[in-house]
């Protein structure tokens, strides 16, 4: 497996497990199954959220940990009065990309700056508030599914902010709460990757991929996009095709599914930081746009889903 965001680099991993490969290429495409739409999400606790076509602060906009990597923030969040952007853990990495366990890995620590490249064109100043990987280490965390795929951290933004902050993800909306039940192989699933390699060209940003089932004890999901995540997209949140919360993307896997990307499950990622975290009570914040498979604006090629190897070939 291999890790995005520090660095903006991608390694490679060999074992009995992992197979290396050299290129890269795109899985080939099928017509996208009919998908129903979703009712509208309403802000959390009332909060009076920016436009979402207006927001300087959304899902999406890139996130730049000091001393870690470049990646792309998931969802919004609230614990009382705070509000903070997800990532991914391993965005505050310091070691190399295939470091993926979270439990070993190098990592920045909580209070770390965090650039957030708004929408606007400016950058503003967060704060790293929690760290599935610091806190692992911190709990001498053993099991190895909750060491391997566990990979969720908290940016806090500042309050004069928040005015400027809108939940949903773009292009697609939602999120419409949480999936707490898997993906299953076959499922579609939806995500916005900002990576700085798409050279700012936004079209490129949604994609539409389908489930190859769920791995490491549900606490990650293998699935195929029609382009997969690259070193940027690190951090990315997925909605399931009911416009769910999924997870969080976390790696790039080269074996036993070549070009697959792991996915961090988010309810359970939750519930962990929650235990854990010493932030109260975290709550994922609905969007304020309904969830759509087919946005304006996005080729129909780029909506449809791709065919991934035969499952358990």
């Amino acid at each position: 497996m291999i890790g995005f965001g520090r660095r903006g680099t991608a390694a490679v991993v060999a074992s009995a497990a992992v197979v290396a490969v050299a290129v890269l290429v795109a899985p080939a495409a099928t017509a996208a199954a009919p998908v129903a739409l979703a009712a509208p999400a309403q802000p959390a606790d009332g909060a009076d959220w920016a436009p979402a076509g207006e927001a300087a602060i959304r899902p999406g906009v890139m996130t730049e940990t000091t001393g870690g990597g470049v990646c792309t923030s998931n969802f919004v969040f609230t614990s009382g009065d705070r509000t903070f952007l997800g990532q991914a853990a391993h965005c505050a990495g310091t070691g190399e990309a295939t470091e993926t366990n979270g439990c070993d890995s190098g990592t920045g620590p909580v209070g770390t700056p965090v650039a957030i490249r708004a929408a606007d064109g400016t950058d503003r100043v967060g704060t790293l508030a929690y760290s599935s990987w610091v806190t692992m280490q911190e709990l001498g965390e053993t099991d190895p599914d909750v060491c391997q795929f566990n990979d969720f951290a908290l940016v806090e933004l500042e309050p004069a902010d928040v005015a400027e902050v809108n939940p949903s993800l773009p292009f697609f909306g939602g999120p419409v709460g949480i999936d707490t039940d898997g993906v299953p192989a076959g499922e579609q699933v939806y995500s916005y990757g900002n990576s700085p390699l798409r050279l700012g060209i936004e079209q490129l940003s949604p994609k539409v991929g389908v489930s190859a089932g769920d791995a490491g004890s549900g606490f990650s999901h293998e699935v195929y996009t029609l382009s997969p995540g690259i070193p940027g997209d690190s951090g990315s949140g997925f909605l399931d095709a009911d416009g769910e919360a999924v997870g969080v993307l976390s790696t790039l896997n080269l074996a036993p599914l070549p070009v697959s990307n792991g996915v961090s499950d988010l309810a359970l990622a939750l519930a962990y930081a929650n235990a854990h975290g010493g932030l109260g009570d975290i709550e994922l914040v609905n969007g304020t746009e309904a969830f759509t498979p087919l946005p304006v604006g996005v080729p129909d090629e780029q909506l449809a889903s791709p065919a991934g190897p035969p499952l358990g070939g």
